[in-house]
């Protein structure tokens, strides 16, 4: 690939946009010990503002996919971005559970189009030797967002009032979004116009397999297997990961009696833990690939090994230790973020550029969905029964997804090699 060292600046502020994103979805669950004081909301009610969050990302996942295929991933992270921005703002402006419920809402609106616009970003700027660390470091801000979220949260409720842990991030992320649109992107980009969109004789890649220019109908996805099968996987998986974001605070100050402050210096550890094994599973899958293993086999590996790594979760529950339990969780996290970007990585290497962030907007919906089907279930096993039932599935459902992915998908192959493959002409426009 031709040396192009804007394509790094790029990728360094999706990782700073990934980062904001978890950074402000983990706030309230840091916050919400102190807002439960203040206002008395119940578990139940905790989980129903988790359910608002997740019923419009679960929406916005693929609708903000779809359109980021569309008009290109620099305008559609850019307005995922400021919407996000603003509405995690508002939080600190909180009086009522009717309001922390609308301000949730909003916020997931903006965030359900993050990970799409992502993927749809790396994908035009790096090609399939370079792609999975690209997309490591990508969606790795996320995990540093998280680690960063505790510490910042605390300090700042500690120094200026719950209330600021919302604001402050906030504004960060609307400066992000005019450094984002100040990007010389037209200059710049491999391949992409001034609005991020893929054209085929200017890119660098255009003796690859894919028609960089193609739109593919959105009833041609739904036809495919493959999106099928990385839709049921998201469905099985993402409920771990919202347990782990929403409920682990909880989990140690309710059950292990850890303290406020406390909890500060720990929940940061699984999430560094997320972040290391973003970039570290995408470097070891672009080496095997570098190393003439095949593409599809590549991601595989990485992600076989990922999902035998979780069954060790469930020991949180048995242990005594603190300790031995925060590490049980970095050891799910560091499992978790191999398996997501190669995950993601393999979505990208099978549909291309005219598909990837519908594909990976199709899946997130799918978690979303099912994340927020059990959250209300989740606050009442919590009051009724315990935290068990849940450690214990967080150690199963990756190997079971992993067993489905290799039988269902014994191949991975790219699709949408030629406009033919797809449909006549007149078929292949919105």
């Amino acid at each position: 690939m031709k040396k192009n060292y804007v394509r790094w600046w790029v990728v360094f502020l999706v990782f700073i946009a990934t980062g904001l994103s978890f950074l402000d979805r983990q706030v309230l669950s840091i916050a919400v010990i102190r807002i439960q004081q203040e206002f008395g909301f119940s578990d139940v009610e905790y989980g129903w503002v988790n359910t608002s969050f997740l019923m419009s990302y679960a929406l916005m996942f693929t609708v903000g996919g779809w359109l980021i295929d569309r008009i290109g991933a620099r305008k559609g992270l850019g307005i995922a971005v400021g919407l996000w921005s603003v509405a995690n703002a508002l939080h600190g402006l909180m009086t009522s559970l009717p309001q922390l419920l609308t301000f949730r809402f909003f916020l997931g609106m903006g965030e359900g189009a993050c990970f799409p616009g992502a993927a749809k970003t790396v994908h035009e700027w790096f090609d399939k030797k370079e792609r999975a660390f690209a997309n490591g470091i990508a969606i790795g801000g996320s995990a540093i967002g998280a680690v960063v979220a505790p510490p910042l949260t605390i300090w700042l409720s500690n120094s200026y009032g719950w209330r600021s842990g919302f604001v402050v991030p906030g504004i960060i992320g609307c400066i992000w979004v005019i450094v984002w649109l100040l990007l010389p992107w037209k200059r710049s980009a491999p391949g992409t116009n001034e609005d991020g969109i893929m054209q085929n004789d200017a890119s660098p890649r255009n003796t690859s397999q894919f028609n960089h220019n193609l739109k593919v109908p959105f009833s041609t996805i739904l036809k495919q297997r493959e999106t099928w099968v990385f839709i049921l996987m998201r469905f099985l998986l993402d409920p771990v990961m919202y347990f782990m974001m929403f409920w682990i605070p909880k989990y140690l100050s309710d059950v292990r009696h850890v303290p406020f402050d406390r909890i500060g210096q720990l929940f940061w550890i699984p999430f560094l833990s997320l972040g290391i094994s973003n970039i570290l599973g995408g470097f070891f899958s672009d080496q095997l690939v570098k190393n003439e293993i095949d593409t599809g086999r590549a991601r595989k590996i990485v992600m076989g090994c990922a999902a035998a790594l979780t069954l060790a979760v469930p020991l949180t529950e048995f242990t005594s230790s603190v300790g031995i339990a925060v590490a049980c969780m970095a050891l799910y996290m560091f499992a978790h973020g191999c398996w997501i970007t190669n995950y993601i990585t393999a979505i990208s290497d099978v549909f291309g550029p005219g598909a990837t962030s519908t594909v990976v907007g199709l899946s997130g919906t799918a978690g979303a969905l099912s994340s927020l089907i059990l959250n209300p279930m989740i606050g009442k096993i919590v009051e009724d029964y315990s935290y068990k039932p849940l450690w214990i599935a967080s150690g199963l459902l990756y190997p079971i997804a992993f067993i489905a992915f290799i039988v269902l998908i014994p191949r991975l192959r790219p699709l949408f090699e030629q406009p033919a493959a797809i449909a006549a002409p007149a078929e292949i426009t919105d």
